[in-house]
């Protein structure tokens, strides 16, 4: 299996705190000496995994950034992309799930990814094809959540959708234009949110395959949020209804 290239303490560092044994060797900044690098050499050395202290000029030309924060590893891809019917069958209660049609923004992506993880959302759906990808920089914005979120890649996304719907989750999509608002939907059943893209928003079979769409009420100047701001209320708002009805 082709090795992965993470990069950033909570990249790193989660990885070695969920999957150490998946680590193959850490390059970090040889200049380096202060309390945050020492724990994650200490943690790596522990772990049984080689450090190699480097010049920061061989880290950025490893990465193509200077946004490593000194510290990059190689490791093993984890099998968190499962088929998408397996992921539902091992779910214990109503499905929560973040479909983005199209994210090109890795900062976007990984931004996403973080709030799904922090919500509890069982899984992150994206299309193959007009989508960034889960590379590097998404896994270090999303500070550790690419290590623990299931991230879905599936061919075809409104087919996929249509899957989903003849399982029983209903699509919520958020749009400026929908007649109804955010806080009238209902999460507290098998539900999947359906994000559209930075510039263009959901493609118009996506659209049109969700089950309802709702609009975030926006009370300033601005017209809209960004995606992975719109995925956290959204999520949120998912959860505190869930919260709710539990209660």
């Amino acid at each position: 299996m082709k090795n992965k290239m993470l990069f950033g303490f909570h990249a790193v560092t989660s990885r070695l705190r969920h999957e150490a044994q998946s680590v193959e060797e850490i390059f970090v900044d040889a200049s380096r000496n202060d309390r945050r690098m020492q724990d994650l050499i200490a943690n790596a050395k522990e772990a049984g995994v080689r450090v190699m202290p480097v010049d920061a000029a061989r880290l950025d030309k490893i990465t193509g950034t200077r946004r490593h924060q000194g510290v990059i590893a190689f490791a093993s891809q984890l099998a968190l992309a499962r088929n998408l019917d397996e992921l539902l069958d091992a779910i214990e209660g109503p499905p929560l799930l973040l479909i983005l049609d199209g994210i090109t923004d890795p900062h976007n992506l990984g931004a996403c990814l973080r709030v799904a993880d922090g919500v509890g959302a069982h899984a992150v759906i994206v299309p193959k094809d007009r989508a960034v990808g889960l590379n590097a920089t998404a896994a270090k914005v999303a500070s550790g959540a690419a290590e623990t979120v299931p991230y879905i890649t599936v061919t075809n996304l409104a087919r996929t959708m249509r899957e989903l719907k003849e399982r029983g989750i209903w699509l919520i999509g958020t749009s400026d234009d929908a007649d109804k608002g955010l806080y009238e939907a209902d999460f507290t059943g098998p539900a999947a949110l359906v994000m559209g893209s930075e510039g263009e928003g959901m493609r118009r079979l996506t659209r049109e395959t969700c089950d309802l769409l709702v609009s975030i009420p926006m009370f300033g100047s601005v017209e809209s949020l960004n995606v992975s701001v719109a995925s956290g209320v959204c999520l949120y708002e998912a959860r505190r209804q869930r919260i709710a009805r539990e209660g």
